[in-house]
């Protein structure tokens, strides 16, 4: 008997750090389980794929980076579908899904997927499952999950229709019967054609959410979403980790079933119980659970005890990496601030790679706290094997498909190294992660309780104790005692160790062979999983090698002070966050708090430039800066009122959120507003000089940059402008919007912003 040959569809992944990666992968691995054959690929493989010829569904699961830009591997599928020259009808044959993922703390949210569905629409291409967006900032999994379910009957939905076409047209009659038969499998879909971010508060990723559940055969209502996430370690604003929920599995009647009891409040004779992150109160320690399914496993892992083994110190990418030293290290806010504000100055001056402009950033590479990589191999029973060599190999035997030995792991490696410098362990553990610790914890209590944090109906709880609290796999380690992993698991499931990203505070004409830059320590409170507070990794990491020697406000550096180590950094060119080639384009910037740091940059070029070209005409230039305590952590106060004195900084705007709001009362009849108290933040003083703004960006061609947190400030700063255009062109919210996203198109609306 001829074999059954199982019908095919094609995944297509377009992922910076593994976030989209990761969901392609399982969808591929879940195919199998639905008679489908899937063929994987990145969107940089071309080679072994071609849409144009494409028979079979495809699925695109694409991530969005930087300011609303593709992955890096996704940059030449975009550009090439973006071509203006392709016919109308170029992909009139290709079915296709969509699951697009961003995060609502950024702009342009998900603008990576829209481009693409925007282009394969306008080429002919039909969608035959309602996209999905997924938002970062409340959840990937809100949407991802029942986006998943349902994707499977909407495949099989799409072959059958498919196949009935071609049937059709093998008959002849194929061009008629697609013209006068809708096909009801394909959802109606209304496209958002503008390149603007979807609005604040995650509501249409919410109106998507429900849309795709509707759609979804067996999708069944998740747990609400918990509030809005705490502040989390200093990390690259790009995707990061992979996500977890995968393919879900339903837990069977016959599993067993241990209520994980909450511990109580007594309140006279009342007795309160309260949720944690290892207890859960009903109805869902009642529930019966949706699980996701089990991640494969695909690595062999062994410690081999040698003689010696070399001792290397930093990370080994050595090609675009360079050891540079600190030159210097200052505290810019006072003993009593809240936040404490550092500045490094590094000696760049060997390194003609680190040549760079105003607007630039760098990776710095810090490594995992020592006593944190001593936890770990405690937890994992292998502290005295930590300078064992690490073996790694493919199982034979594994269902994963192109699995691989994680590149970012080098040969001839200490179990130590390892630790230190290749796994991320303060990364928040996904959900997949939690299921597969679940055939690895003894205790029955503790076994329910990670089931019910991976599941759909624990999506609450995981969000609010896991998530939002940036908890990490360590701590969570900690948490379930009874949990024993193998080393196999943790690098099979946790991410690659990133580096993180600063921005250049300092320009090379005004300070030759020197590179400065600025950072808060973050500081993370301690919650229900940790018992104490700890501070962000690198910034944390930073500021215990730079504390002998760092010099005070007020205080004269000493000659005598102690020497400074030397930091692992390259260089992160941003060709677009630059001030104007144009020196007579008047421009904009806003950066509260450390946002200042690369606008510091950009006044120490327009100075130099004054200085170089005194002929020269020069636009206006504003600065909107903001802080708590005008005498606590005004950063680069001096600095900046120099730029005013020597007119390099035509306009410094700075209002401060903690002082007294009872002087300097305003009124300023015919803005947008009228403001009777002292402006607290940014938005406000942009709003008290709305018609200057809107004067620049609209009729002189100028610029606006902002930069500092995504979370708050970028997103009010967005409205705000929004508010100023239609109070000053008298135009409706949504024209609003469209002239602001045009100005985002024309690189006149640019952002450098981190959650």
């Amino acid at each position: 008997m001829p074999c059954e040959v199982k019908p095919r569809l094609v995944v297509l992944y377009g992922s910076q750090k593994g976030q989209a990666q990761s969901i392609a992968e399982g969808v591929a691995e879940v195919a199998e389980e639905h008679g489908l054959v899937a063929e994987l690929s990145c969107l940089s493989q071309n080679e072994k794929y071609n849409l144009e010829k494409e028979t079979a569904p495809v699925v695109f699961i694409v991530s969005t980076t930087g300011d609303g830009e593709p992955p890096d591997n996704t940059l030449k599928f975009v550009k090439r579908i973006k071509n203006k020259t392709l016919a109308a009808d170029h992909f009139k044959h290709l079915r296709y899904a969509l699951l697009a993922l961003g995060d609502t703390n950024y702009a342009n949210f998900c603008n990576c997927g829209k481009t693409i569905e925007r282009c394969l629409q306008q080429l002919g291409a039909k969608q035959f499952y309602a996209t999905g967006y997924a938002d970062d900032g409340i959840g990937l999994e809100v949407v991802v999950d029942p986006w998943l379910e349902g994707l499977w009957e909407a495949i099989k939905g799409a072959l059958s229709k498919m196949a009935s076409d071609r049937t059709g047209y093998l008959k002849g009659d194929a061009g008629d019967s697609a013209k006068q038969t809708p096909d009801s499998s394909i959802p109606d879909v209304q496209l958002n054609l503008l390149s603007i971010a979807d609005r604040q508060n995650g509501e249409s990723v919410r109106a998507s959410a429900e849309k795709v559940s509707k759609i979804a055969s067996a999708a069944s209502s998740s747990s609400a979403t918990a509030a809005a996430a705490t502040e989390a370690a200093v990390t690259d604003p790009r995707p990061a980790s992979p996500v977890g929920s995968l393919g879900l599995a339903s837990l069977s009647p016959g599993a067993a079933f241990v209520p994980t009891s909450a511990p109580e409040t007594h309140t006279g004779d009342a007795a309160i119980p309260h949720a944690s992150l290892t207890c859960s109160l009903p109805a869902l320690s009642e529930s019966a659970l949706t699980i996701p399914a089990l991640p494969p496993p695909y690595l062999n892992v062994s410690l081999q005890e040698v003689d010696s083994i070399e001792q290397i110190s930093g990370p080994l990418n050595k090609e675009s990496l360079h050891e540079v030293p600190i030159s210097r290290a200052v505290r810019l806010t006072r003993g009593d601030s809240v936040k404490k504000a550092l500045l490094l100055e590094l000696d760049v001056s060997a390194y003609q790679q680190l040549t760079y402009q105003p607007g630039d950033s760098f990776d710095l590479f810090s490594p995992n706290k020592a006593s944190e990589v001593e936890d770990m191999l405690h937890r994992l029973g292998l502290q005295d094997q930590k300078n064992h060599r690490i073996n790694i190999s493919l199982r034979k035997d594994t269902k994963k498909k192109n699995a691989q030995v994680p590149p970012y792991i080098p040969e001839n490696i200490s179990l130590m190294y390892l630790l230190t410098w290749c796994l991320e362990i303060r990364s928040v553990p996904k959900k997949a992660f939690l299921r597969a610790l679940v055939e690895h914890t003894v205790d029955g209590v503790q076994k329910r309780r990670l089931q019910e944090l991976c599941s759909r109906q624990g999506n609450a709880d995981y969000n609010l104790y896991v998530r939002d609290q940036s908890l990490s796999v360590l701590e969570l380690l900690t948490a379930f005692p009874s949990c024993s992993p193998p080393l196999s698991l943790l690098i099979e499931l946790l991410p690659k160790l990133q580096p993180r990203p600063y921005s250049a505070a300092s320009s090379s004409l005004m300070h030759p062979g020197k590179l400065h830059f600025v950072f808060n320590v973050v500081e993370l409170p301690a919650c229900s999983g940790r018992p104490a507070g700890r501070r962000g990794l690198c910034t944390g990491w930073l500021f215990d090698l730079i504390n002998p020697a760092l010099v005070f406000p007020g205080k004269a550096e000493s000659s005598g002070s102690p020497s400074l180590p030397k930091i692992h950094v390259s260089l992160r060119p941003n060709h677009t966050f630059r001030p104007p080639s144009d020196l007579s384009v008047p421009f904009i910037m806003v950066g509260p708090g450390t946002g200042v740091a690369p606008f510091i940059g950009f006044l120490q070029q327009r100075e130099k430039e004054r200085q170089e070209h005194p002929e020269a005409s020069f636009g206006d230039t504003w600065l909107f800066f903001g802080c708590r305590h005008r005498d606590g952590d005004y950063l680069f106060r001096e600095e900046l009122e120099g730029f005013v004195s020597s007119s390099t900084l035509s306009h410094l705007k700075a209002c401060f959120s903690r002082d007294d709001q009872g002087e300097e009362k305003k009124e300023r009849e015919g803005d947008a507003i009228t403001a009777k108290t002292r402006p607290r933040y940014v938005q406000h003083n942009l709003l008290l000089n709305s018609r200057h703004i809107t004067d620049i960006l609209l009729k002189q061609n100028g610029c606006l940059y902002v930069c500092g947190d995504a979370k708050n400030m970028a997103k009010d700063v967005n409205d705000t402008l929004i508010e100023m255009i239609k109070t000053e062109l008298q135009v409706d919210q949504l024209d609003a919007m469209k002239t602001l996203a045009s100005l985002r198109e024309e690189k006149r609306y640019l952002q450098d912003i981190w959650g």
